[in-house]
């Protein structure tokens, strides 16, 4: 009889996922986000962008929200300096997922910077649900070049029939990116300390962007880890001074 030998195990004894259920679930998240570039091309047409300076700007950028924040700027009549830097803003929150994927995926120096341009929040996401480091990398490289692909195919077809489309708002299509992500992000949130500083990211962001320029209320939820931490810290030195004083 061959020598059978257990599955890899990584994570917390959690057993190595199949690459063919790691493939299944990216390619869920890749098409289903993909399919929005359709809402990017009607926004940026009707934002006042050509048809090659809309596919040109998902080929370069491609983090959708930073997109739609532009495009979303420019169609109220922002400033465009304005709101390229209310995309830039909000786009830098792919820097922060790249110091984490840069360590989970440790992507041989060559591809990097192909690797980089596809970090964002939904291969984040699909990267960091997975049990191992091979798994994190083929989920990551499939929802890439998926997202990717349809991204921009979809954003070159709704830039051109963004008159047959018509308005964005009425097939919520925008919506999709960011549901798909809170579905991903949700199981994540075990804890009362992780629910707790997404309950306060919410409010923050939700609260402040009415007021601050786009982009920047998604960097102010930030200030909720630390503020959770804070109290956290309070309630942990007011517990032990109540436990000395009634020593």
């Amino acid at each position: 009889m061959a020598e059978q030998t257990a599955p890899p195990v990584i994570r917390d004894g959690t057993p190595a996922k199949p690459d063919a259920a790691v493939v299944r679930d990216a390619l869920g998240v890749g098409v289903a986000v993909g399919l929005s570039g359709f809402a990017f091309g009607v926004t940026s047409a009707g934002s006042g962008l050509s048809v090659l300076q809309t596919c040109v700007l998902s080929l370069l950028v491609f983090t959708g929200a930073s997109q739609f924040a532009l495009v979303g700027a420019l169609a109220a009549g922002g400033n465009p300096f304005t709101a390229a830097a209310g995309a830039f803003f909000l786009g830098t929150r792919n820097a922060f997922y790249g110091l984490r994927l840069s360590q989970l995926l440790a992507v041989p120096k060559a591809v990097r910077p192909v690797a980089a341009h596809w970090v964002i929040d939904e291969t984040t996401a699909v990267a960091l649900a997975q049990p191992s480091r091979r798994a994190a990398r083929i989920g990551f490289t499939v929802t890439g070049l998926t997202l990717y692909v349809l991204w921009n195919a979809t954003t070159l077809l709704g830039a051109l029939g963004a008159e047959a489309i018509g308005d964005t708002a009425a097939w919520g299509l925008d919506a999709a990116g960011p549901a798909v992500f809170l579905a991903l992000l949700a199981p994540m949130l075990k804890s009362a300390t992780e629910r707790a500083t997404a309950g306060i990211a919410v409010l923050l962001g939700l609260g402040l962007l009415p007021v601050l320029p786009a982009g920047v209320p998604v960097l102010a939820a930030a200030l909720a880890a630390p503020a959770v931490l804070w109290a956290q810290g309070r309630r942990a030195a007011a517990t032990a001074g109540r436990d000395r004083d009634s020593r």
